[in-house]
C-alpha cells in the first residue's frame, strides 16, 4: 500500500470542554498532527455537538490545522462559516449532498482543502465522480454520532479499496479514518492504506498524552 507518515488527529468530542484551551495545548505539546472537530446537527446524526464559534475559539487556541468534520444536513448551507471562523479542512458525508461536485468545489473556493466522507454502509464507489477533485476521503469505521464506539472490521476492505484507487490515479489524497481507533486497531487500518487516524478516547482518555499520540504514530507507521 502506498501511504504517506501517519498522522494523528486528537477528536475534540473527547476533550474536557471545561478546559478546552488547555486541552487543545496539551495536544499540541504532546505531537498531534491536526485538530478533528465533529460537527453534529441532531438531524443527520442522533446528537449535537459545535458550531463556527466553537471553531473559531478551538483556532485561537492552537495553531494546528482544523479537520473539520460536518455530520450535518444540507452542509452547503454552513460550509463559509466553518471556513472563515478557521477550518482547514472541511469535510461533508456524501449522503448528505445530492450536488456533491459543486459541494467540493465549493469548499475549495472558501479556502479549504476538501474532504468527502463515507458512513460505513456507504461503498466506496461513492466517491469515484470526485477522486480527482479533493484532497482527503475519510472512512468511517463506526456509525456517526457517538464517541468511544467499538471499530468496525467490515470496513478495512473499503479503505483498501479507496487506497487502491487513489493509487491507481496516482492522486495525492489523505486517507483518513475515524471510530475505534486505538492501540488495537490502529495498525490494520494503516495496514490497509490509511494515513490519517481520528482518535478521540484514545488520546483524551490517556493519562499521558504524548505517550499515546507517539504510541498511536509508531503503530501506524510499523504497520
Amino acid at each position: 500500500m502506498s501511504r504517506g507518515p501517519a498522522r494523528i488527529a486528537p477528536s475534540v468530542l473527547a476533550a474536557d470542554f471545561s478546559r478546552l484551551g488547555e486541552e487543545l495545548r496539551a495536544i499540541e505539546q504532546a505531537g498531534a498532527d491536526w485538530v478533528h472537530l465533529d460537527v453534529m446537527d441532531g438531524h443527520f446524526v442522533p446528537n449535537i455537538t459545535l458550531g463556527p464559534f466553537i471553531v473559531e475559539a478551538v483556532k485561537r487556541s492552537t495553531g494546528l490545522p482544523l479537520d473539520v468534520h460536518l455530520m450535518i444536513e444540507a452542509p452547503e448551507r454552513y460550509i463559509d462559516d466553518f471556513v472563515r471562523a478557521g477550518a482547514n479542512t472541511v469535510g461533508v458525508q456524501v449522503e448528505t449532498c445530492p450536488h456533491l461536485h459543486r459541494t467540493v468545489g465549493q469548499i475549495h473556493n472558501a479556502g479549504a482543502r476538501a474532504c468527502v466522507v463515507l458512513n460505513p454502509g456507504t461503498p466506496a464507489s461513492a466517491v469515484d465522480v470526485v477522486l480527482p477533485d479533493v484532497d482527503q476521503v475519510l472512512v468511517m469505521t463506526v456509525n456517526p454520532g457517538f464517541g468511544g464506539q467499538k471499530f468496525i472490521e467490515s470496513q478495512l476492505p473499503k479503505i483498501e479499496s479507496l487506497r487502491a484507487r487513489i493509487d491507481k490515479l496516482g492522486l495525492d489524497i489523505a486517507l483518513e479514518v475515524d471510530g475505534g481507533i486505538a492501540s488495537e486497531t490502529i495498525a490494520r487500518a494503516a495496514a490497509s492504506g490509511a494515513d490519517v487516524f481520528v482518535a478521540g478516547t484514545a488520546v483524551f482518555g490517556a493519562p499521558d498524552y504524548a505517550e499515546a499520540i507517539q504510541s498511536l504514530r509508531r503503530l501506524a507507521d510499523d504497520a
